[in-house]
């Protein structure tokens, strides 16, 4: 069994080994990011290791982990409830970011992608380790539990993790969840959902862009796809018994996989 791919000069077909290879990368990936973020940090690589462009599997990713952000908002609806006035205005905030972090990677010359990409890769497995440091010290400052509104700085703030994610993407989970820890005194559990929104609308708002003016390779889009929105479910439903530590080890060691490989390459 293989996929047909429609990207003009590329192989015709993808093998089966890339697809499976793809759909269980897809399916932690979307785990990953329903959980704790940081899924492209095991998609973005595999798709390196199996030898697509790095720009081109980066637009690609991003397509195909939009469904998983779906699934992983469905999965957190119940922590949804009564975030309305604070999702109306920080979406426009990470729907502009993520345009921008867009129009950036397409505009900007491959080569400065292809360059920044390990730093951008070496900074998100940074965030990955100081991100439970950063949890803890917010849960220490907390006397109670209050919902507290929206800030002109943290709408800045999640324009710029928005730009970061429509430029790469990796661990902008991360980088949410450590604006809202720090900006807001809410549970984990309903900030954990509010990111799946707004990272979703990051990635919604560039895979539209990236699909309107340049080259997609739909069979990853499609593989991905379907194992992120599997991966959505699994992370709303038993993703919070998986011992982050294990999540946190399984990133680091393909992040450094991939940092390696480019360098090399």
């Amino acid at each position: 069994m293989r996929l047909t791919r429609s990207v003009p000069g590329k192989i015709d077909r993808v093998p089966i080994t890339h697809v499976v290879a793809i759909a269980l990368a897809g399916m932690a990936a979307g785990l990953m990011n329903t959980v704790v973020g940081s899924g492209s940090l095991v998609t973005f690589p595999t798709l390196l290791a199996l030898g697509y462009p790095p720009v081109l599997a980066n637009v690609s990713n991003n397509i195909g982990l939009v469904p998983g952000g779906v699934s992983g908002i469905y999965a957190y609806r119940r922590e949804l409830r009564g975030q309305r006035d604070r999702l109306v205005r920080l979406v426009p905030a990470s729907i502009v970011g993520g345009v921008t972090g867009a129009v950036l990677l397409l505009r900007l010359p491959s080569s400065v992608f292809d360059a920044v990409v390990p730093l951008l890769i070496v900074v998100a497995l940074v965030l990955v380790i100081i991100g439970p440091r950063l949890s803890a010290r917010v849960d220490r400052r907390r006397g109670s539990v209050e919902h507290v509104g929206v800030s002109a700085p943290l709408a800045v703030a999640v324009m710029g993790a928005g730009i970061y994610g429509g430029y790469f993407g990796a661990a902008q989970g991360v980088i949410l969840m450590a604006l809202l820890s720090t900006f807001l005194r809410d549970e984990l559990q309903r900030l954990n959902a509010a990111k799946n929104v707004l990272g979703s609308c990051v990635n919604g708002a560039a895979a539209v862009l990236f699909v309107a003016t340049t080259e997609v390779d739909w069979a990853i889009v499609a593989v991905l796809a379907v194992g992120s929105a599997v991966g959505g479910q699994l992370g709303g439903r038993i993703g919070r018994r998986l011992d982050p530590r294990a999540l946190r080890a399984l990133i680091l060691v393909i992040g450094t996989a991939a940092i390696v490989k480019l360098l090399v390459d």
